[in-house]
């Protein structure tokens, strides 16, 4: 299997527990940018199994408390594309933790971040 996440060095985790870890976002749409991937590979949400949730919710808590003494930001957006016109285009599950801060330029929740989500899309594809 040819998948950038089944291969990722741990030396890059941030954080991990049974089902999940966390690494910065290679291609950050703003500072702080955090993907949570499973080690499990399954594609997309729909696929998730109870007790993966549980690690999860533990794993984007961590992340926060990772942004939160780094960057201090004000808000998140966390995201997740389910499905190649949901603009998936890595099919290993993944959730995005995207820290926002009072002037960030991008205002208006996610919509209005969707032009870095495409700059990053464009370059993994």
């Amino acid at each position: 299997m040819s998948c950038i996440f089944c291969n990722i060095m741990r030396e890059k985790f941030l954080f991990s527990n049974e089902h999940f870890y966390v690494i910065d976002d290679k291609y950050p749409v703003a500072k702080g940018h955090l993907l949570v991937i499973p080690f499990r590979h399954f594609e997309d949400f729909f696929a998730i199994e109870a007790e993966e949730m549980l690690a999860l919710r533990d794993a984007i808590l961590h992340s926060k408390s990772i942004l939160e003494a780094k960057y201090a930001p004000e808000a998140y957006n966390i995201g997740m594309n389910c499905g190649h016109h949901a603009g998936q285009s890595v099919f290993h599950f993944h959730v995005h933790i995207i820290p926002r801060y009072k002037n960030d330029r991008k205002k208006g929740g996610i919509q209005k971040t969707i032009s870095g989500l495409r700059e990053y899309l464009e370059e993994l594809i």
